[in-house]
């Protein structure tokens, strides 16, 4: 099993552990805030490059 794997099965087992143990509110804003925060974290030279290679991938 590669790290990738490893790491996607302990995300959807944390989600389902967080599901259970906090409001489904407070859960979506975390699913939600998390990308947004690390989205807020880049530069603009970074966040620029991001929109450019998921415009091209759009546009195969």
């Amino acid at each position: 099993m590669s790290n990738r794997t490893k790491v996607a099965i302990g995300g959807v087992l944390l989600g389902l552990i967080l599901l259970y143990w906090i409001p489904l509110w407070l859960f979506f804003l975390i699913i939600i805030g998390i990308p947004v925060a690390g989205y807020l974290t880049l530069d603009s030279s970074q966040r620029r490059r991001l929109r450019r290679v998921s415009r091209r991938q759009i546009g195969r």
